[in-house]
C-alpha cells in the first residue's frame, strides 16, 4: 500500500489543503481470457497492488491531477458528457481520469472540480489491470466527494468500463473493473458477464496438511507493441464469427450462446481464422465453469489441467500469446509443486499466473527467475499474492 502520510504531505505541497484518500486494486485472472466481451464467464481475483487517490474539491469546474508515477501534472476542464472518444488517438494516462469524469457526468452525477494526486503500484503494461485500478479508484473517490456515498460497486464497475470503452476507445469487457471494485479477500470471483451474476470461489486449504495454494504471478518484463490494436481486432473477429453463424442459426447473440458441440457442427460456416477465434471463446467458457467447480471441491489438479488447456487455446486458437509467455509457462509446468500455469491478461507480453503449493513457492521463485533470465536475458519480476478486497475509502 502507498505511504499515506507521504501522499498527504505531497498533496499539501502541490495543491494545499487536506485530501481524502481512496484505493482500488489490480487483478489477476485465474481463467477465462477474452470471454468477458463475449458475454461469457471469467474468474478473476483482486490482488494487493493498489492505485491510491488523494482528492479534494475545487471551487471551479477544473481538474488538476498529478501522477507520482509519471511525475507529471495535468490541468483540464471537466469533459462534457457528449465529448468524443479518444479512439484512434494516442492515449495519455490522464485520459483515463477524464474518461471517468465523462462517464460519471453522462450518468447524471454532478461532479465538482477537484485536485487529485494519484500513486499506482500495479505494474504498468503487465496485464494486471493498472488502468482498471486507476479508473475505479478515481471513480470511487470522485463519486464519494460529489454525493457523500458512491453508487453500488457493480454500477461503479459498469461506469468505469464505459469510461474505457466510450472515452479512451479500448473495447474491453467488464472483468477488470468488476474485480477491482468487487474483490473479496481469499476468494476468486466467478462472474457471468452477461447477467453480471457473480459468486465467490474460495482459494482455500484443501486439507489440514495442505495449506491454501499461492497465486504466483510471473512478469515476463516484455510488452509487444501490437497489443492494443490486436485486442480490438480480436473483438471484431468474434463479432464477425457471430454474424457468420447467425446466417444459419437463430438465437445467437454472442459466442456465449454457442457450445463447443454446436460450433463443431457448423464450423463450415467460418473461415479458418474465425473458427479458431470462436473455438477459443466457447471452450474457454466451459473451462471457467469447470475450474470453479474444481476449486470448490479442492481438486487443484483439475484446476491446473484446465489452466494448461486455456494457455494452449490462447496460444494456438486466439493467438495472443508470445514466445516469452510460452517459455514462462513451460518452465513453470516442469517445476515441482505447480498445479497449473497460463498467460493472464490481454496477451502479447505481460504476466503468467501460476497456482503453486505453498511449500514449493520459494524454490519456484528461485528456479523460474534463474531459468527465464538464462533463456531471455530479462530478469522477471515475481509476485506472490493472496486474493485481496476490492476498492475502499482509506481511514483519515
Amino acid at each position: 500500500m502507498a505511504d499515506l502520510h507521504a501522499m498527504r504531505r505531497e498533496f499539501a505541497e502541490i495543491f494545499g489543503g487536506s485530501p481524502a484518500l481512496f484505493r482500488a486494486p489490480g487483478r489477476v485472472n485465474l481463467i477465462g481470457e477474452h470471454t468477458d466481451y463475449n458475454a461469457g464467464w471469467v474468474m478473476p481475483a483482486a490482488i494487493p497492488f493498489d492505485t491510491t487517490v488523494a482528492i479534494a474539491p475545487r471551487a471551479d469546474a477544473m481538474l488538476r491531477v498529478r501522477s507520482t508515477n509519471f511525475a507529471e501534472t495535468v490541468e483540464a476542464p471537466l469533459p462534457d458528457a457528449r465529448a468524443p472518444p479518444k479512439s484512434g488517438q494516442m492515449v495519455h494516462w490522464a485520459d483515463y481520469v477524464l474518461g471517468v469524469a465523462f462517464a460519471l457526468r453522462r450518468h447524471g452525477i454532478a461532479l465538482p472540480g477537484v485536485d487529485m494526486l494519484i500513486h499506482g503500484e500495479v505494474p504498468l503494461g503487465s496485464g494486471l489491470s493498472s488502468s482498471a485500478a486507476l479508473e475505479v479508484s478515481v471513480a470511487l473517490a470522485w463519486t464519494t466527494l460529489a454525493a457523500g456515498s458512491p453508487p453500488g460497486r457493480l454500477t461503479l464497475a459498469k461506469l468505469c468500463q464505459s469510461a474505457e470503452n466510450d472515452y479512451v476507445g479500448m473495447r474491453c469487457g467488464i472483468m477488470d473493473q468488476f474485480a477491482s471494485a468487487c474483490g473479496v479477500v481469499g476468494h476468486a470471483l466467478l462472474l457471468d458477464c452477461r447477467s453480471l451474476e457473480h459468486h465467490t470461489v474460495p482459494l482455500a486449504a484443501t486439507s489440514e496438511r495442505s495449506p491454501a495454494p499461492q497465486i504466483v504471478i510471473c512478469n515476463t518484463m516484455v510488452r509487444h507493441r501490437l497489443a492494443g490494436g490486436e485486442f480490438n481486432r480480436r473483438r471484431r473477429e468474434c463479432e464477425d464469427g457471430v454474424r457468420a453463424l447467425t446466417r444459419r442459426l437463430s438465437g445467437i447473440r454472442t459466442l456465449r450462446d454457442v457450445s463447443p458441440v454446436l460450433l463443431r457442427e457448423h464450423e463450415h460456416l467460418l473461415d479458418p481464422v474465425l473458427l479458431r477465434r470462436c473455438r477459443h471463446v466457447v471452450t474457454e467458457n466451459d473451462r471457467v465453469v469447470a475450474a470453479a467447480a474444481a476449486l470448490r471441491s479442492g481438486d487443484l489438479a483439475t484446476v491446473g489441467g484446465l489452466m494448461g488447456e486455456s494457455h494452449r487455446s490462447l496460444r494456438d486458437d486466439y493467438e495472443v500469446s508470445c514466445d516469452e509467455l510460452d517459455l514462462m509457462v513451460r518452465l513453470a509446468e516442469n517445476l515441482d509443486g505447480v498445479y497449473g500455469a497460463r498467460m493472464t491478461g490481454g496477451g502479447f507480453g505481460g504476466c503468467t499466473v501460476n497456482l503453486v503449493e505453498a511449500d514449493a513457492v520459494p524454490r519456484f521463485e528461485e528456479l523460474i527467475a534463474e531459468r527465464y533470465a538464462q533463456a531471455t536475458g530479462h530478469r522477471p519480476e515475481i509476485y506472490v499474492c493472496a486474493a485481496a478486497d476490492g476498492a475502499a475509502a482509506l481511514d483519515p
